[in-house]
């Protein structure tokens, strides 16, 4: 679809590289929004339908692309950056890379070189997009739980059998298997392995029960 495009955010206060980078990206098939700094891309609309990564440069007036990537990570804005600089260090890259840089590309830089950092960025962004819907559907599921059926869940993500666990809730061991069979239906699952898959993305932790 059209309006799942990936896009390419590139903040470069260099017109000659804005251009020639933005030509490169859109020759590649990638949208392409381009800035003059930190700020103005700070102040832009950054939310996008499909997959986007950040091509940033380094040094910049004002706020430098170090600090812009330290102040998206403050915002918990979680965009893939490559970065590209023509008075990188190393110390500068490990601090970059260490923030989680996809990248760090001196210049100048081949074109196929920083296609395939971009292309390596654009699939990051796209699986934790996926990771993050799954949660999201996830969590939806776990509200539709009543209170017993989400006690009962944390009970069998444990491995406990439906026996143990009427044990330990002073219930019937057919209240359990009831309850049990409600959890997976409205879970839209069918064994408890995908049910502890499913509720470790969505951070539920087991019943504590002794050993």
């Amino acid at each position: 679809m059209v309006e799942n495009i990936p896009t390419v955010f590139i903040v470069d206060d260099d017109p000659s590289i804005r251009e020639s980078l933005s030509l490169l990206m859109s020759s590649a098939g990638y949208g392409v929004k381009t800035f003059t700094s930190a700020k103005e891309f700070l102040e832009s609309e950054r939310d996008t339908p499909g997959p986007a990564c950040l091509v940033l440069d380094v040094k910049m007036p004002g706020i430098s692309g170090i600090d812009l990537q330290k102040e998206l990570a403050s915002r918990n804005y979680t965009i893939p950056v490559i970065f590209i600089t023509g008075h990188g260090d190393i110390p500068m890259s490990v601090q970059a890379m260490k923030r989680g840089a996809v990248d760090f590309l001196s210049k100048p830089f081949d074109d196929d070189e920083l296609l395939d950092a971009v292309k390596q960025a654009l699939l990051k962004d796209s699986q934790a997009r996926a990771d993050l819907n799954e949660q999201k559907h996830i969590m939806q599921r776990l509200d539709s739980l009543t209170p017993r059926e989400h006690e009962i869940l944390t009970f069998l993500i444990t491995g406990m059998l439906n026996k143990q666990i009427a044990y330990e809730l002073k219930i019937s061991e057919r209240t359990v298997k009831a309850h049990r069979k409600q959890v997976l239906d409205k879970m839209n699952i069918t064994s408890i392995a995908e049910l502890v898959r499913l509720t470790e993305k969505a951070g539920v932790k087991p019943a504590d029960v002794p050993l």
